[in-house]
């Protein structure tokens, strides 16, 4: 398959201040992999330079690919990545019932509007997408009635009904209780056994799923290492990258830190 992400010598600036420092990065489409760093490291402007929500500075080392392109788009570009924001669900799409908020995943918009003509292959894909995340209960429930985690499983449907090739996770377990948790992770579990590629954003080590097996550590807006996760999930590395002390445990499969 044509690679995911190729970034070469990519630095990016938000006002006055570079937040990424020199990233060079290739992913491959259906590879599971996390990067991890303390809040303010630039993991969140890593995910809006792949979405081209941020842009580099333009030098003449510079190269940016997504899916082998370096012109995009946007609609086509969003369509192709199935992102999932730490954010909840938004005014519009509170009032949109589970079904027709994973539809608008085919128009990377926040409400069907009047104007979106939905064919019934969307419907037959929304459908398949809804039992593919075990929500075909929430199908005619409104965003707005459902609890958070309820709220993140449509949000993850809506990212796939477009394509499933590659879904990019934004700290996914914020505001997400410890039930809702243990869901999203076996919901995410199961979307990997299937072949969906996974980029998880995380500073919570037990979102760390089994499936992952590539680890990236982030700090002041560089990747400061990239390797196995048996190499990297260590106390020492995670003290030295959280600059605190850090204990760490292995049980069926997750890490847990403290």
């Amino acid at each position: 398959m044509t690679p995911f992400l190729h970034l070469q010598h990519v630095n990016v600036a938000r006002g006055d201040n570079t937040v990424l420092h020199d990233i060079n990065l290739s992913i491959a489409t259906g590879e599971h992999i996390a990067i991890l760093g303390p809040n303010g490291c630039g993991k969140s402007t890593l995910i809006k330079t792949i979405t081209c929500e941020c842009y580099p500075i333009v030098q003449p080392e510079t190269h940016v690919r997504i899916f082998g392109r370096e012109r995009w788009d946007l609609t086509e570009l969003k369509k192709r990545l199935g992102v999932v924001s730490p954010e909840l669900p938004g005014k519009p799409t509170l009032h949109t019932t589970g079904r027709d908020a994973v539809l608008t995943g085919f128009f990377s918009s926040s409400t069907l509007w009047p104007n979106l003509t939905v064919t019934p292959a969307m419907h037959l894909r929304a459908d398949q997408v809804l039992q593919q995340i075990d929500a075909v209960s929430l199908a005619n429930k409104l965003v707005g009635q459902m609890s958070a985690g309820q709220q993140r499983r449509i949000m993850i449907g809506r990212a796939l009904v477009a394509s499933s090739s590659m879904l990019l996770l934004d700290e996914p377990s914020n505001a997400l209780d410890l039930s809702a948790q243990r869901d999203l992770r076996n919901l995410l579990r199961s979307l990997a056994q299937q072949g969906t590629g996974i980029l998880l954003i995380t500073h919570h080590i037990a979102d760390i799923l089994p499936e992952i097996d590539r680890i990236l550590l982030m700090r002041d807006g560089r990747i400061i290492a990239d390797g196995p996760k048996a190499d990297l999930l260590s106390a020492p590395t995670l003290s030295h990258l959280f600059q605190t002390s850090i204990q760490l445990t292995h049980h069926d499969g997750f890490y847990h830190a403290w």
